[in-house]
C-alpha cells in the first residue's frame, strides 16, 4: 500500500461504526397490519397505514433495515451504499407527506451528473471525454467536439423526453386502472372503478397529436430512438446507458426506451430530473422513513424472518409465522418481498389457483449486475481530465462515470457475452463515488467507490454457479479497464466487496440477483406488474398485498409501490 493509503488507513480505528438497526421495543402477536420485510417500500407501507390509524409492525430479516437501499460498513471505516447508490426516484409526495428532511435526510446534490471519458490512442492529444450537467450552453459545448449537429438536436431531445416525463408522471402516484372492477360486480362499483382511468386519461391529453411518437419511445428499442435524433456515438452510448442498467436487455431490445424514460423521471426538493448522495449512504433514506413510522406508532423489528403467511380455510391472510415458531396474527399482510419469494415461498401453494403460480413461475427477473463497492485511498487519476496537484476531487468525480460506453456496438456485444453465459469481456461500468460530496462515509483522504457493471449472467456456461475465483476473475477483468481509463486505480484500492446476482438474491432477498424485483420490460409494466390481472396490489388470498418493487410503479428508490399498496390495503379494510 502507498504512503498516501496508510495516511488514510490512520484514522480508522478512532471512527465508530454507525449504527443502522435495531429499534427497541417488544414485539406483540397482534395487529392490525404486518409487513414483510423493511426495505424502503415496506417502510412507506407502514408509515401511510400508521398514519391512517392501522396498528402496523415490519419484520425485516437481516439484523439491518433498508432491504437493497441499506449503508454497511463493508471494509472498517468505510460506509458503503451496498447495492442501490444514488437517489432522484423518490416520490415528492412521500418526502412531504413523512417529513423526512426533519427525519434527517441530507441530498448532496450531483452538478454534472454523467462523465464519459473516451478511450482514445495515437492522436497526439489527450483523449476526449463527455461531460453533461444543467447548463444547456455547457451541454452543447461538450457535445460539439463530437457533432455540431447533435449540439444542436439536444436542447430539442430533452424537451421532447421531459414532456413525456410529465405525462408519465401521475402515473407512479395512482395505482393502475382496476379493469377486473371496471369489467364485473356491482354497478356502483363498477362505475367508482372508472376514477382509476383518470390517470392515464391525463397522460394522453398531454401528450396530443404526439402521442404516436411517444409509443414508439415507450415500445421501441433505445438505438432506434436515438438514432433519430443523434449521430455522435459517445453521445448515444451515454445515454442509452440508462435505458439498460439493471436490466438483462440491450440497446437494440424492443422496450428500452421505458427503462431510460424510469431514469430520467427523477425529482428531489423540487428539482426536476436531479441526482443526488444521501449523507450518510443509502441506508439513510430508509432511516428517515423508519423514523417517520416510528414516530406514527409503527414498530420495526430486525432479525425476524417471516417462514410463512398464515391463510385461513377460507384462503384469508390472518398473518405471520416466524422462522422461530411465533404466530403473528393481523388483518392484513403486505410483503415487501419479491413476488417470486411471496408466493413460492412463503404463501401456502394449496391456497394458490395453479396457473396464478405458473405464471408466477414465469415472471423473469433475470438481472445482468455485478454490484463492486470499493474503498481506495486516492481520487482516481482519468487521463482525459488529469487530477489536480493537490489530488482533491474534481466536478467529474461527482458524476456517474460511464466507461466502456463510447459506442452503442460495446454495449450490444457485452449484453451478447453474458447471453451466452459468460461475464462481458468488456463490461458496460458506471462508477460513482459519494465520497467526493459526502465527507461522513470515508476517512481523510480516502474514498468509497460504487461500481455498478454489467453483464453478468446468473448461471455461468454450462450451469456452473459463481465461486470465488469467477468472482475475483470477474472483478479484475472490470479493475483493468477502469485502470486503462484511469492509470494508477488498481494500486489505491485497499478492499472491495463482490456482488454477482447470486450474492445480491442472497443477502438482499432480491429473486434472480434482480434490483427491481422483476425486470421492466413491456409485458411486466403498469396492467401486468407482476401478471395481468394482479397488477392493483391485491393477490388471490384475500388480505394479502404486494408493497414491494415488483408491482407497479417498479424497481428504484421512489417508495411509489409501499404507498399505493398502503392506500389500496386501507381502502379495502375500511369496506
Amino acid at each position: 500500500m502507498s504512503a498516501v493509503g496508510l495516511q488514510c488507513m490512520k484514522p480508522i480505528r478512532q471512527l465508530r461504526k454507525r449504527a443502522y438497526s435495531k429499534i427497541p421495543g417488544q414485539l406483540k402477536l397482534k395487529y392490525d397490519a404486518v409487513i414483510i420485510g423493511g426495505g424502503h417500500n415496506g417502510l412507506v407501507a407502514a408509515a401511510y397505514l400508521q398514519k391512517s390509524g392501522v396498528n402496523a409492525v415490519v419484520l425485516e430479516r437481516r439484523h439491518v433495515i433498508g432491504g437493497a437501499a441499506v449503508t454497511e460498513e463493508i471494509i472498517p471505516g468505510f460506509k458503503f451504499s451496498r447495492a442501490s447508490y444514488l437517489l432522484s426516484l423518490l416520490r415528492p409526495q412521500i418526502y412531504k407527506d413523512l417529513e423526512l428532511k426533519k427525519h434527517g435526510l441530507k441530498i448532496y446534490f450531483r452538478n454534472p451528473h454523467s462523465f464519459t471519458p473516451l478511450l482514445e490512442t495515437g492522436t497526439g492529444r489527450p483523449p476526449r471525454s463527455l461531460l453533461l450537467g444543467t447548463d444547456m450552453t455547457e451541454n452543447q459545448r461538450q457535445i460539439a467536439q463530437f457533432s455540431e449537429k447533435d449540439a444542436e438536436a439536444y436542447p430539442k431531445y430533452e424537451n421532447f423526453m421531459n414532456r413525456l416525463v410529465s405525462a408519465i408522471d401521475p402515473l407512479l402516484d395512482a395505482p393502475p386502472v382496476d379493469t377486473a372492477s371496471i369489467a364485473q360486480g356491482p354497478l356502483v362499483h363498477r362505475l367508482k372503478s372508472l376514477n382509476t382511468l383518470r390517470p392515464i386519461l391525463k397522460a394522453g391529453i398531454t401528450l396530443g397529436s404526439q402521442l404516436p411518437k411517444y409509443y414508439e419511445v415507450l415500445t421501441g428499442p433505445i438505438s432506434k430512438i436515438l438514432d433519430q435524433w443523434f449521430e455522435s456515438e459517445p453521445l448515444k452510448c451515454t445515454l442509452a446507458t440508462d435505458a439498460v442498467i439493471g436490466a438483462m436487455t440491450s440497446p437494440a431490445t424492443p422496450g428500452s426506451g421505458y427503462v431510460l424514460l424510469h431514469h430520467v423521471m427523477g425529482e428531489l426538493e423540487g428539482k426536476k430530473g436531479s441526482w443526488g448522495y444521501v449523507e450518510g449512504g443509502m441506508g439513510m433514506v430508509s432511516n428517515a422513513i423508519a423514523k417517520a413510522a416510528v414516530e406514527l406508532g409503527a414498530e420495526i423489528y430486525t432479525e425476524k424472518t417471516v417462514e410463512r403467511i398464515l391463510v385461513d380455510g377460507s384462503g384469508t391472510a390472518r398473518g405471520v409465522v416466524l422462522h422461530d415458531g411465533t404466530e403473528v396474527h393481523s388483518k392484513l399482510v403486505l410483503s415487501n418481498a419479491t413476488p417470486h419469494h411471496t408466493f413460492l415461498k412463503l404463501t401456502p401453494k394449496e391456497q394458490l389457483p395453479e396457473d396464478f403460480i405458473t405464471m408466477i413461475s414465469q415472471f423473469d427477473a433475470k438481472s445482468p449486475v455485478t454490484k463492486i463497492n470499493v474503498a481506495v485511498d486516492r481520487v482516481p487519476n482519468f487521463l482525459s481530465i488529469p487530477n489536480s496537484a493537490d489530488g482533491k476531487p474534481l466536478p467529474h468525480h461527482r458524476c456517474s462515470i460511464h466507461m466502456n460506453s463510447e459506442n452503442m456496438q460495446q454495449l450490444n456485444e457485452a449484453y451478447e457475452d453474458a447471453c451466452k453465459g459468460l461475464p462481458s469481456e468488456r463490461p458496460m461500468i458506471e462508477l460513482c463515488m459519494p465520497s467526493s460530496l459526502d465527507p461522513t462515509i470515508a476517512p481523510p483522504g480516502c474514498h468509497v467507490i460504487s461500481i455498478f457493471s454489467q453483464y453478468t449472467p446468473y448461471t455461468l456456461t454450462g450451469g456452473q454457479p459463481w465461486n470465488e475465483e469467477e468472482k475475483n476473475k470477474y472483478a479484475d477483468n472490470v479493475f483493468d479497464w477502469i485502470e486503462k481509463y484511469a492509470p494508477g486505480f488498481k494500486a489505491s484500492v485497499i478492499g472491495r466487496d463482490v456482488l454477482t446476482p447470486p450474492d445480491l438474491e442472497r443477502i438482499f432477498g432480491l429473486s434472480g440477483g434482480n434490483i427491481f424485483h422483476g425486470s421492466m420490460s413491456l409485458d411486466q409494466l403498469y396492467f401486468a406488474r407482476p401478471i395481468p390481472g394482479f397488477s392493483n396490489y391485491r393477490t388471490p388470498i384475500s388480505g394479502l398485498y404486494l408493497c414491494g418493487s415488483g408491482v407497479h410503479p417498479g424497481g428504484g428508490v421512489m417508495g411509489a409501490s409501499g404507498r399505493n399498496a398502503a392506500l389500496v390495503a386501507l381502502k379495502h379494510l375500511k369496506g
